[in-house]
């Protein structure tokens, strides 16, 4: 009788009549952070020229160096706060779509990281489950510090704070448990393969470079500190 009743179930799911769970992956995932900052609510002028370079040279539609395939398109452009929508927004109007914004934004007397590591858990939880995201690329936009963290991971043991932890980048060599501070100037592409599994197949790091006329946004190496210009107003 029970194996009678799970045929009929099993049945009636495949005609509609069920809801059954859908995995979805995308294909790939670019990870970036927003720009330097003047403020806790806005870019510097060197982090806004970072965000026009960006669209120009990497992110946006016809770009000269586009990281994205022939006749491919972001699927979405995902930013957390309002730092990474300043950057993101360049890039996205080039394509005609809005930015879809996890919203975590400074609120005086409020710590922030509770409300950062629920939107990035919720971001990268709706990514992973909307067939609508499933073998397309998405960019995403984020803060640093859940990127990759190791004393953030540390100091939250119970759960999943950081984008490296939540999509299994911590099961893969090379990848670094921590995003430096001072590090602007570099993207984390993530792909995933068709088996549907959750941990990636491949990642690599691609520093960005860009031609005239935004050759003076600075690039240095992984970890190394920029050397910004006297009156710049970004902080350090």
């Amino acid at each position: 009788m029970i194996r009678r009743v799970q045929i009929f179930l099993f049945a009636f799911a495949i005609l509609g009549g069920l809801t059954l769970p859908v995995l979805a992956l995308p294909k790939t995932v670019i990870i970036l952070r927003h720009g330097e900052k003047e403020n806790d609510f806005a870019l510097c002028k060197i982090g806004v020229d970072r965000s026009l370079a960006l669209a120009a040279q990497y992110l946006g539609q016809g770009a000269r160096q586009s990281l994205f395939a022939s006749g491919d398109k972001p699927a979405a452009i995902l930013a957390i706060t309002l730092h990474t929508l300043e950057l993101a927004s360049p890039a996205a109007a080039t394509w005609e779509m809005p930015v879809t914004t996890f919203s975590a934004v400074p609120l005086p007397g409020v710590d922030p990281i509770p409300q950062l590591n629920l939107r990035t858990q919720q971001a990268v939880g709706a990514m992973m489950d909307d067939p609508r995201y499933d073998g397309k690329t998405v960019v995403m936009v984020w803060e640093h510090h859940h990127i990759a963290d190791k004393a953030m991971e540390l100091k939250f043991p119970d759960q999943k704070v950081t984008l490296r932890q939540l999509f299994n980048l911590d099961k893969l060599p090379d990848v670094p448990d921590t995003w430096p501070g001072q590090t602007y100037d570099y993207f984390w592409i993530v792909e995933f393969g068709t088996g549907g599994s959750r941990v990636p197949t491949g990642f690599r790091m691609v520093r960005q470079q860009f031609a005239a006329p935004f050759d003076k946004v600075p690039t240095n190496e992984w970890g190394k500190r920029t050397k910004l210009p006297m009156g710049s107003k970004c902080l350090p």
